[in-house]
């Protein structure tokens, strides 16, 4: 059963004297549980798209429709509490805040949605437990490396049990063992909690990892290998 379906979406940008057609009338469904990696060269979409699909920018046309809600009709404010407690997030840049702690970083979000004091307090140490940071708890940013960084990025993403996890380029700023140790750890979290990934990417080695490559080239699907 899809939980994101994609109908006709198109985004045009009008910033330069030129028009620019970012993405260009793309169908496509995703289903609960996918490991899918988005691909191709620079320039050809694939951001731009994965920002639409999370709501962070607006489509010029079409519609992308999660769990049955049309997100590209929802207000600010609907969007922003949509994304709050749907979507969660991993960037190239891993974007801790550098004055709270790993345990106050994955938190945020949580306290954002109301969450109580005892419940955040024993999701953090079953996130930071499956991402293999619980002894790391009390540090902040700055004294892990850029692997762990992004680890506690994954668990930050995951503390509001979103429906599925964008990721941009996660594994851009990592070396090959943080790469392969990130990936393993979203394979297993994506396997056992049966959570949905969405990469966009052009690094190999989240390509091989994935079970769905869906292959964009000036703004369109050209290839959907499954």
């Amino acid at each position: 059963m899809s939980i994101i379906k994609v109908e006709n979406l198109v985004k045009i940008y009008n910033s330069g004297a030129v028009p620019v057609t970012a993405v260009d009338g793309i169908n496509v469904e995703f289903e609960k549980g996918e490991f899918t990696s988005i691909v191709g060269p620079s320039g050809c979409g694939k951001t731009t798209f994965l920002n639409m699909l999370g709501g962070l920018d607006e489509p010029s046309k079409g519609r992308i429709v999660i769990d049955s809600i049309d997100i590209s009709k929802l207000k600010s404010k609907q969007l922003i509490d949509f994304r709050l407690h749907n979507i969660g997030f991993v960037f190239q840049a891993f974007n801790l805040i550098p004055v709270l702690t790993v345990k106050e970083n994955i938190e945020f979000i949580m306290q954002l949605q109301g969450i109580s004091a005892e419940e955040r307090e024993k999701r953090v140490d079953v996130l930071l437990e499956q991402v293999g940071l619980l002894d790391r708890k009390n540090d902040r940013p700055n004294k892990l490396s850029g692997g762990q960084q992004q680890r506690v990025a994954v668990a930050r993403a995951l503390a509001a049990k979103p429906k599925f996890i964008l990721a941009d380029e996660p594994t851009a700023n990592l070396d090959s063992k943080s790469t392969e140790n990130l990936l393993d750890i979203m394979l297993k979290l994506n396997k056992t909690e049966e959570t949905t990934f969405i990469f966009a990417t052009h690094d190999n080695r989240v390509m091989k990892k994935a079970r769905r490559l869906l292959v964009l080239e000036d703004g369109k699907i050209i290839k959907d290998e499954k």
